[in-house]
């Protein structure tokens, strides 16, 4: 993280933002690539030098889809994680499209085939203490995903967004401090999130 590494990861977008906590986040994408690079030793330098980050294009290939390599740790400070999504967009005659896929879901869950959606894990909130359910959600989530609907010739963007498990809204903390109701216009939690800088995967064509 020195002075100079960081505005070079600026230069190539390869960025990420979060609402507040400190969470981290990483995302390649590329072909041909061994699924279990994020968890091998040198496998965060095998995929800069063989696949593309986050922020960067990727030029598509007719034969297949790219595998998209995904790995999410917590803020040790907040609360676990809950699942990581991966967004799609693209555009179809003229008319914008978004898609979000679950990728990866905390406590050994599995994703839906169908809906793309991961089961609720059970983390809830106290909101007379704000306490949170212990023992549920991941410090760290990783994945490997290919999109089911791949289309080489279309021009895509994919990016990452990451989810806790549900806390307090600020607004209700300020209410039990303030031994007051919290405000019944306000959501009385929120679900803090990272998300990544987009993968643009380019046609060949």
């Amino acid at each position: 993280n020195t002075r100079e590494s960081i505005y070079e990861a600026f230069r190539r977008k390869e960025t990420f933002a979060t609402s507040g906590p400190r969470m981290r986040v990483r995302m390649f994408a590329g072909y041909g690539l061994d699924d279990n690079l994020l968890n091998a030793q040198g496998g965060i330098a095998t995929l800069y030098a063989n696949a593309t980050a986050m922020g960067g294009d990727l030029l598509a290939q007719p034969e297949s889809a790219p595998k998209f390599f995904v790995a999410a740790a917590r803020d040790a400070q907040s609360a676990p994680l809950q699942r990581v999504q991966i967004i799609k967009g693209w555009v179809a005659d003229g008319t914008k499209h978004e898609q979000v896929f679950d990728v990866a879901c905390s406590n050994d869950l599995t994703v839906d085939p169908a809906t793309h959606r991961c089961p609720d894990n059970g983390a809830n909130v106290d909101l007379s203490d704000c306490s949170i359910t212990e023992g549920v959600g991941a410090a760290q989530l990783d994945a490997v995903w290919s999109d089911p609907a791949f289309e080489p010739s279309q021009h895509a963007y994919y990016y990452v967004r990451v989810l806790e498990n549900p806390t307090c809204r600020w607004s209700t903390r300020d209410a039990l401090r303030a031994g007051v109701a919290p405000r019944p216009d306000l959501h009385a939690t929120i679900q803090e999130r990272a998300w990544s800088s987009p993968i643009h995967v380019v046609p060949a064509s």
